[in-house]
């Protein structure tokens, strides 16, 4: 019996245990979901830090970027405000510039205004970007978004959006004394100038809209709405996201044609590059045949 228990205690333990074996699709599973996690985790960070998602999407040569809120400039508003933040628009046109993929930008404004130097920062970086740009304001682009709106090379409003031009304003201490409004009207000056140089309206007449008093129940200024922002000279024409991007395709089309080398692609990094020391000994294999044929040639 003590035998015969022993060889069936053996043949147990040869005996493949199949509860035991280890399932190879176990570790993908983990892997696969550890990989979901981390993707998930970076989204969250970059709606934290962007405001906004990278949806999955096919390959397209435009690039939206989107300037919502209020502009946060040298000091951080806030955590309950919606806020654009100006040190990271530099770096992405920074990146857009410099990107061969992409032919064009496309600005969505629905701001209330926020920092001058922040958005004359915005303005001037979109302004001299090589790209064909267009802008589109959506519910808003009051403020130091004036000057953000018309930086592109064609502008676009809704027929519901509105924008309001008023003075410079102050916030913190003020000191009461004749140097501190030319202060301000030099910088009234800077963003009439820009909004003069980049649209259709006068410096003269932006100037006489910035400082009605007859618009606004407490404050100085005008609203323009849709169609009053494009007969001002402000914005060059109404419409929506379908006549943005139509425009923008077109503006693309005529740059290729004026500027064809500036849309040369590269070679794919693939692509296998030309050994520098075959070409040489190639040409040199190539002057030998020559060489020898023209000896041949001569002993004939």
């Amino acid at each position: 019996m003590d035998q015969d228990n022993k060889s069936v205690n053996q043949d147990i333990q040869n005996s493949p245990n199949i509860g035991t074996q280890p399932n190879p699709n176990r570790g993908q599973k983990k892997k696969k979901q550890q990989q979901q996690a981390k993707q998930a985790k970076q989204k969250m960070n970059q709606l934290k830090q962007l405001g906004q998602l990278n949806l999955p999407q096919g390959e397209s040569n435009i690039h939206a970027l989107t300037i919502v809120g209020q502009i946060e400039g040298h000091k951080v508003l806030p955590p309950k405000n919606k806020t654009t933040k100006y040190e990271h628009l530099l770096p992405q046109l920074i990146a857009i510039e410099q990107s061969p993929k992409i032919e064009g930008v496309v600005v969505i404004l629905n701001t209330v205004g926020g920092d001058i130097e922040a958005g004359l920062a915005i303005s001037e970086m979109l302004n001299s970007l090589s790209k064909p740009t267009v802008s589109l304001v959506l519910g808003g682009g009051h403020s130091i978004g004036v000057p953000i709106a018309v930086a592109t090379d064609y502008s676009f409003i809704a027929g519901s959006a509105t924008m309001t031009i008023h003075p410079v304003r102050l916030t913190g201490m003020v000191i009461g004394v004749p140097q501190t409004y030319d202060y301000l009207n030099k910088m009234q000056e800077r963003i009439t100038q820009f909004v003069a140089e980049n649209s259709s309206v006068s410096g003269k007449r932006f100037e006489e809209l910035m400082f009605e008093t007859g618009e606004l129940v407490r404050d100085v200024g005008t609203v323009l709405i849709g169609d009053e922002a494009v007969k001002e000279g402000v914005i060059q024409e109404v419409g929506g996201l379908g006549n943005a991007i139509k425009k923008l395709n077109t503006l693309i089309a005529e740059d290729k044609k004026q500027n064809p080398s500036k849309y040369q692609q590269a070679p794919p990094k693939n692509q296998q590059q030309p050994n520098p020391r075959e070409s040489v000994m190639q040409a040199i294999s190539k002057e030998q045949g020559m060489i020898e044929s023209m000896n041949q040639d001569g002993d004939v």
